[in-house]
């Protein structure tokens, strides 16, 4: 039985694989996503989403992908609710690359990588409970709900330095947590945070709790861990900010990445080393990690992925 070869298989389904398939679906190319086991990605775990063009009153993340689902769909895109779990890639101009979702074997010309970059936390289960009623990754996202409040920012790098940075403009304090004594961001960041009144860091500590009513925080709880002292922090915002791990395990070792793991891209293109194979959104973006710069990047996918296909013909 000769299998089917698809011309476009799109991996992950966050604003940059759905925007990939609305696009390579308008050009013909029949794209079949797979959801992954996050489906929606990241965004299905903001509460608010405020800063996408075309939502004036705002939307949920859920209710966003949904949407961006509905109109990948409307385009004839087949969408799978399985994740990738192994990936053979060829490494020639018109080579098929092979998928596999368990023991299924899928055959595609061309491959669409959108499985983003999930954010790291510090495993503490009141970080679960407390999602969307304080705690955060991305002060970008969130930090306009806290204007005029007080947060707390973990985190000692230039992610660190940045949001609280950035929060310190809108919110009335920021108290920063150093784990060490000393910051891992560069001296242009640090020089930034210390320039900063209404940022105050507490190094040689940590975050080991949160509390509050409602699932809203109202404190942190902290502990120096040189004296063992534990205090509180009153609160209203918890941002971690402890950086960002991009899903691209399964594709170690077939495809190029940088230091950081994050697939390597050409310059002002989505192509990969691989003849046919594209990256888009935070999997190869640990710099802007934007709902919409997400959504830019899989249009540029899903086109260079047509013209890739077109040259072949």
């Amino acid at each position: 039985m000769e299998q089917n070869i698809l011309d476009c298989v799109i991996v992950g389904s966050g604003p940059s694989g759905f925007t990939a398939a609305i696009y390579a679906a308008r050009a013909d190319l029949k794209p079949e996503l797979y959801t992954g086991l996050e489906p929606g990605g990241q965004l299905t775990t903001t509460t608010e989403v405020d800063n996408f063009p075309g939502y004036p009153a705002g939307i949920t993340g859920p209710e966003m992908m949904m949407d961006l689902q509905k109109q990948a769909e409307r385009f004839d895109t087949k969408v799978h609710y399985e994740m990738i779990t192994k990936a053979e890639f060829s490494n020639e101009v018109g080579g098929i690359h092979k998928l596999y979702a368990g023991n299924r074997e899928i055959l595609a010309k061309s491959v669409i990588i959108s499985t983003g970059a999930t954010a790291k936390y510090l495993g503490l289960d009141d970080e679960k409970k407390y999602n969307g009623g304080g705690v955060s990754a991305c002060a970008t996202c969130d930090g306009f709900f806290y204007r005029g409040k007080d947060v707390v920012v973990v985190g000692a790098g230039d992610t660190a330095a940045e949001e609280a940075t950035y929060l310190a403009k809108l919110v009335n304090k920021v108290t920063m947590l150093v784990r060490k004594g000393e910051f891992r961001a560069s001296k242009a960041m640090i020089h930034r945070v210390e320039n900063t009144p209404n940022i105050e860091v507490k190094f040689h500590h940590e975050l080991i709790g949160i509390e509050g009513e409602n699932n809203l925080v109202e404190r942190a709880v902290v502990i120096n861990n040189q004296t063992q002292e534990k205090s509180t922090v009153d609160v209203h915002g918890i941002f971690i900010a402890i950086g960002h791990k991009p899903n691209t395990d399964i594709f170690v070792g077939q495809i190029d990445l940088d230091e950081n793991g994050y697939i390597a891209t050409e310059k002002g293109s989505t192509r990969t080393n691989l003849p046919g194979v594209f990256a888009a959104g935070d999997v190869q973006d640990h710099i802007y990690r934007q709902a919409i710069t997400a959504a830019g990047s899989g249009c540029m996918a899903a086109m260079d992925a047509e013209k890739y296909l077109a040259e072949l013909n």
